[in-house]
């Protein structure tokens, strides 16, 4: 949703000091062990369960089955 059009111009140093703002963030990671294998996930985000040939089989969240794939 775009807001009204300026009323008048912004200063080139304004511009540059609002865009020095917009920065990007590393994704925060969690480091779960499964298996013996060391992984790392987005916290609060459902995980894919694959089977050994790795097929998808479903999505799982807190240990509970969420949704089909």
């Amino acid at each position: 949703m775009a807001g009204n059009p300026p009323k008048r111009r912004l200063s080139r140093s304004n511009t540059r000091s609002r865009r020095s703002q917009w920065k990007a963030k590393a994704p925060a990671l969690v480091k779960t062990v499964e298996n013996g294998k060391v992984t790392y996930s987005r916290p609060h985000q459902a995980k894919v369960v694959t089977d050994s040939q790795g097929t998808e089989l479903f999505l799982e969240y807190k240990g509970r089955k969420v949704a089909d794939v």
